[in-house]
């Protein structure tokens, strides 16, 4: 199953809708990391987002520092339009979207 980017997606009557989850972004400190990025779109991210080693997004514990809300009712991505790659990456309802949703107790 495959959604379009941001948009909502449903597996088995369990909508995965981004804006109401973010357990993705709230995962691992080691999942938000550059890795196919260039330059010019790394240069994009606002430094305040940027971990100290330049190795990926800030982290607050395993939270992205570019995530706002509660996990599991209602967050945002401080850098939409902006974020990495790997964030581009995790679909709605894809294995990376289960993983995290599980971690949080969250509907799979």
């Amino acid at each position: 199953m495959v959604a379009a980017e941001g948009f909502p997606s449903s597996r088995e009557g369990v909508l995965f809708d981004c804006q109401s989850c973010g357990a993705c972004c709230s995962y691992s400190a080691e999942w938000p990391r550059f890795s196919t990025e260039d330059d010019e779109q790394l240069d994009r991210i606002p430094q305040k987002y940027v971990a100290a080693n330049q190795s990926g997004m800030r982290c607050e514990g395993v939270r992205c520092s570019a995530l706002s809300g509660e996990v599991g009712k209602h967050t945002a991505c401080g850098i939409y339009e902006l974020r990495p790659d790997v964030c581009h990456a995790c679909m709605p309802g894809g294995d990376d979207c289960l993983m995290a949703r599980k971690a949080h107790g969250l509907p799979v």
